[in-house]
């Protein structure tokens, strides 16, 4: 039997009835030698910190950094996904071949890669690849099967990006809560999240320390044409008066007139972060929105995978473009003038280096029914399709010079001289003025203006929109209106496409931003965070950026999940270090959030301490701490448990309070005086795997005196390199991580 797993219950029905498994079951489709099945998203997750070590369950800073050996995966903690796993496994036990039909993407081959390592399944894997969820596209992809091999990296890739965001959002999120938390205010701290903050914090502080500056203009009508001076804007207001005094005793003189036609090519077809920043300035929907829409659009076969980061298709499209057109009968009016002759093939277009694993979002040809927000962004998406297929639009751009004494000034203007793909959006400029044509200006030519000299201010930048902070995050903080450039950079962008906007809802729902019409305005809470982190590596779009190069290297082969989580691993061993030194000037607390009941959790908070006689036994879990003449023990002890809290550990006495501290926290406090092996010393107790207190000194940083350009005690090959916060080894691209803090 053949068992595909789908990431979706609907996709699962559209692709079991593609293949003929029409006999409904629980949890699977099934007939014709296969059963196709379904994951809900992530049937499984990572370890949470307590499924390694059961005393990492507490938010300690003696508990930090938390960095697992190895990574493992469980099923979710849910009924119902265990429901539907232990289906799935049990028809991958019967399986002679696995196909992973999940999403074509990095989160659709993690989520099924999980599953399928989870079940412990051992045999044949294939890949169903397809970009939308046609009969046409499904049948085409299941006669092009894949060796599930050919996607190890892009599992990798996935894998690692997990555990990074595991890494820092876990340990970060610890760190900062209990050294700079209040009242039961969690501080979240994320990989991606943080720096996305930071960004909108700056331009925040930016715009409100802003002092404008006064500079002037210089402009002169003639003919109800508006002519600036040639050279720009005054700083100094005497250098434009006399200017302007000198103007006002002379004719308008036209000096020249330049005509030059140019071409505007028409827009890009859209990526998802491009579809996000239209339909936010279009029709103030939110990222979030878009994409679910986006996502509906696609399970309802009307377009293709969303979730890409490309604005291109592969030559293998174009000989499908012709039918795509023809079966878009609700716009043949558009559609009718490019079907009646060869259909244009242009290389801005056209590009296989630019495409991976999926093509831009064009529509399929199938047309249904869809709800008026889902038509407005069907519409868009079909517009620049139809768009590309037109001829360039042809203009002519004229400069016009004039001069008043021998002072020039200029003006410009457009003239549209072939509309070509404007024609597609003309019932969109219904409320635009097109760019008025200029008056026929003859060189030569003299006659009255009215010259003027006006005062103005610099202004700030303006604050961030969703649409805005999407092309943030997508060059990494940096401004880039080209559109050529901004592709070069989508490798080093915060996130991914698929996740930016899950990103700006976490801090939404974390109350760190807010809304102010479109504007995107962090809280009191978020610029207090972004200011209490003093680590700029965490608020860092450019280290964030680079991350996310690493990860796509990972994709390609070109580096090492290994390397990454090195990596990471280090940053977050010096992120520790560094902030548990840090004296806590205030308490970050959410604004309003007042704390309800003091007095009653201050009495639970005593009763408690008081509560070691009669607790649970930390070690069967089903007896009850009794007090005994020299131990405090389980009161299964001798019958089911042997479990014993001695009243002294190395000659020294040990106080409830601190037995309490060590079953609530997994250990106690830094103690003096314990007599180990003849010698006194300083340490905390913690349990073993038995439930047996084990004795750990305290802990000494050594002083290790190193200098820049010594041989690395490590490896013993690379040599010691100064960084701004430690010494680190040459060779630490190819894994050594050895590191002296200064």
């Amino acid at each position: 039997m053949k068992v595909c797993i789908a990431e979706k219950p609907s996709v699962a029905r559209e692709i079991a009835s593609v293949l003929g498994a029409t006999t409904k079951r629980d949890g699977y489709y099934e007939g014709n030698g296969y059963a196709v099945t379904y994951t809900f998203g992530h049937l499984c997750t990572l370890f949470e910190p307590v499924d390694y070590k059961p005393y990492w369950k507490s938010w300690d800073l003696n508990n930090l950094p938390m960095l697992p050996e190895k990574f493992e995966v469980k099923v979710a903690n849910n009924d119902g996904i265990k429901k539907q796993f232990n289906i799935v496994k049990s028809l991958f036990d019967k399986a002679d071949v696995v196909i992973n039909c999940g999403d074509a993407g990095q989160e659709g081959e993690l989520i099924q890669r999980w599953v399928i390592n989870k079940a412990n399944y051992k045999g044949e894997v294939q890949r169903l690849w397809i970009s939308s969820l046609t009969t046409e596209a499904i049948k085409e992809g299941f006669k092009n099967l894949k060796p599930s091999k050919n996607y190890d990296n892009l599992y990798y890739a996935g894998f690692s990006r997990s555990i990074g965001d595991w890494l820092l959002g876990i340990n970060a999120t610890r760190l900062y809560t209990v050294k700079h938390g209040g009242y039961k205010q969690v501080l979240s701290v994320g990989r991606v999240q943080t720096p996305t903050l930071a960004m909108l914090v700056n331009r925040f502080k930016e715009i409100e320390n802003f002092i404008p500056q006064p500079y002037w203009e210089l402009q002169t009508l003639y003919r109800e044409t508006l002519f600036s001076y040639e050279e720009g804007r005054f700083l100094k207001m005497e250098d434009g008066e006399i200017l302007a005094n000198k103007v006002k005793e002379h004719e308008f003189e036209i000096v020249s007139t330049t005509k030059k036609k140019g071409t505007e090519y028409a827009p890009k077809l859209f990526d998802l972060t491009g579809l996000q920043v239209y339909c936010n300035t279009k029709f103030g929907f939110s990222a979030d929105d878009t994409l679910k829409i986006a996502q509906k659009l696609y399970e309802k076969k009307v377009v293709t995978y969303p979730r890409v980061d490309t604005t291109f298709l592969p030559n293998d499209v174009y000989p499908k473009v012709k039918g795509i057109l023809s079966k878009l009968t609700d716009y043949s009016s558009l559609t009718a003038a490019i079907l009646n002759k060869k259909i244009k093939k242009s290389s801005r277009v056209f590009n296989d280096k630019k495409v991976t694993d999926h093509h831009a979002i064009i529509p399929t040809g199938m047309q249904t029914h869809l709800q008026y927000n889902e038509q407005q962004v069907y519409d868009i998406i079909v517009k620049r399709f139809i768009a590309v297929f037109y001829d360039d639009c042809k203009v002519s751009n004229t400069t016009v010079i004039g001069k008043a004494a021998d002072v020039n000034f200029k003006t410009t203007g457009k003239e549209i001289l072939s509309k070509g793909w404007r024609i597609v959006f003309e019932s969109e400029k219904t409320n635009k003025k097109e760019d008025a044509l200029l008056p026929t200006f003859v060189k030569g030519e003299k006659g009255p203006h009215e010259p003027s000299f006006l005062e103005k201010q610099t202004k700030p930048p303006n604050q961030f929109t969703e649409a805005t902070l999407l092309r943030a995050m997508e060059t990494a903080g940096k401004q880039v209106e080209d559109d050529e450039l901004r592709d070069l950079m989508k490798e080093n962008g915060i996130g991914r496409p698929s996740t930016r906007a899950n990103i700006i809802e976490t801090l939404f729902r974390r109350k760190y931003i807010k809304r102010n019409k479109k504007q995107i305005l962090p809280t009191i809470t978020g610029i207090q965070l972004i200011d209490t982190i003093q680590n700029e590596l965490l608020k860092s779009a450019e280290l964030t950026g680079s991350w996310e190069k690493q990860l796509k290297d990972i994709e390609k082969g070109d580096y090492t999940a290994s390397a990454f989580i090195r990596g990471m691993k280090r940053m977050v061993d010096a992120l520790v270090y560094e902030v548990r030194s840090e004296k806590v000037e205030n308490r970050i607390s959410a604004v309003n959030n007042k704390p309800a009941g003091k007095p009653k959790s201050k009495t639970k908070a005593k009763s408690k301490s008081e509560a070691l006689i009669g607790s649970s036994c930390p070690k069967c879990k089903s007896g009850s701490l009794l007090k005994g003449k020299s131990a405090y023990g389980c009161n299964l002890y001798g019958k089911s448990c042997d479990f014993t809290l001695p009243f002294s550990f190395g000659e020294k006495k040990i106080s409830e309070k601190q037995y309490i501290r060590l079953l609530s926290k997994g250990s106690t406090v830094n103690l003096k005086g314990f007599k180990i092996e003849g010698q006194t010393l300083e340490g905390l107790l913690r349990f073993d795997d038995a439930y047996k207190l084990k004795f750990e000194p305290k802990k000494i940083a050594k002083k290790v005196t190193v200098s820049a350009g010594d041989t690395c005690p490590k490896c013993k090959t690379g040599k010691l390199l100064k960084g701004k916060a430690a010494f680190g080894c040459s060779n630490y691209k190819s894994g050594c991580d050895y590191r002296v803090n200064f």
